[in-house]
């Protein structure tokens, strides 16, 4: 009686045993970001060479070289793979280069910051048999080349799920969708702006002061009263077109929209000025044209200062 007894328990131990879903396997894994170049706003996009390691229990059936995946990456290169056994733990190196798409943030360009995430999966297993933990400690951003012309404003490994709501065509109707383990390396940058500001904004001022310079002439001058705003005008404009086909396409009221626009009813305002004290000139009220000329001229001139400071202090 003993002994079958015995026997049972160790056929309901063998059952258990053989049925028991297998454990996740856990797999440490940590970043080294090279660098962040070719950023590009018009094609929604940047580049970014990085290191990724993976640290785990020995496993031959996981291969990171081939089963990784990028979900927001429009191109994966894997350049070098290094591997090794340390203290009974497998160590996986993987060299990347990714063409990283971006939806990127210029309503203040360009003093705007920037929100960068890079989104680590594996392709073929789900949480139930791969989960990842993130190696924050050892993690971090090349100090020298890393990122040129932005300043690191955050940066941090994080282990989290991504999940589909679709089984992939699975034929098991009590799947109704699949979960996977992922790895976010996230960065929030902001732009060093000052010179950049310097550099695309100043063509637009030398418009605005070419008009100003009207404000000099008698009011009945036709030519230089016209023909300097309207030059300003058109250097404006061209100014704006060189910036827009910089940036992408946004139905947002950017910062470059709104100095720009300023620019353009300024100038406007200098003209329409014009008009009326030519008209007054005209008429034989001289006076009144030249203090509709200084009126004119003090309120263009300090309304846009004032509005140019505004904006750009609260970009």
């Amino acid at each position: 009686m003993k002994l079958s007894f015995s026997f049972l328990l160790v056929i309901l131990f063998v059952f258990n045993f053989s049925f028991a879903k297998p454990k996740a396997d856990t797999v440490k894994v940590g970043a080294f970001i090279i660098s962040i170049h070719d950023i590009n706003f018009h094609d929604k996009e940047y580049t970014a060479r990085f290191w990724l390691w993976f640290t785990y229990n020995y496993n031959k059936e996981l291969d990171f070289s081939k089963e990784l995946d990028i979900p927001n990456a429009k191109d994966i290169v894997i350049d070098q793979v290094l591997s090794d056994t340390i203290n009974g733990k497998i160590w996986v190196q993987l060299k990347m280069k990714c063409t990283m798409k971006e939806d990127w943030k210029v309503h203040d360009f360009p003093f705007d910051k920037q929100h960068l995430k890079i989104n680590i999966e594996d392709a073929n297993r789900d949480v139930t048999s791969l989960v990842f933990v993130a190696d924050n400690e050892d993690s971090r951003l090349n100090p020298n080349e890393g990122l040129s012309g932005w300043v690191m404003d955050s940066f941090k490994v994080e282990a989290t799920q991504s999940p589909y709501d679709t089984p992939f065509g699975d034929p098991r109707p009590e799947v109704k969708g699949q979960t996977y383990s992922a790895i976010i390396i996230s960065m929030n940058i902001d732009r060093e702006a000052r010179g950049l500001f310097l550099k695309i904004f100043l063509g637009m001022y030398f418009a605005f002061l070419i008009a100003v310079v009207s404000f000099l002439s008698e009011t009945n001058e036709v030519e230089s009263r016209f023909g300097l705003p309207v030059g300003g005008l058109f250097a404006a404009v061209g100014n704006k077109y060189i910036i827009d086909s910089v940036l992408p396409e946004s139905s947002q009221f950017s910062l470059v929209d709104i100095l720009h626009s300023l620019t353009f009813f300024s100038i406007f305002a200098i003209l329409m000025t014009s008009a009326i004290a030519l008209k007054l000139h005209n008429n034989n009220r001289i006076d009144r044209a030249h203090q509709i000329n200084i009126t004119g001229a003090i309120v263009v001139i300090s309304g846009y200062i004032l509005a140019n400071i505004y904006y750009i202090v609260t970009a």
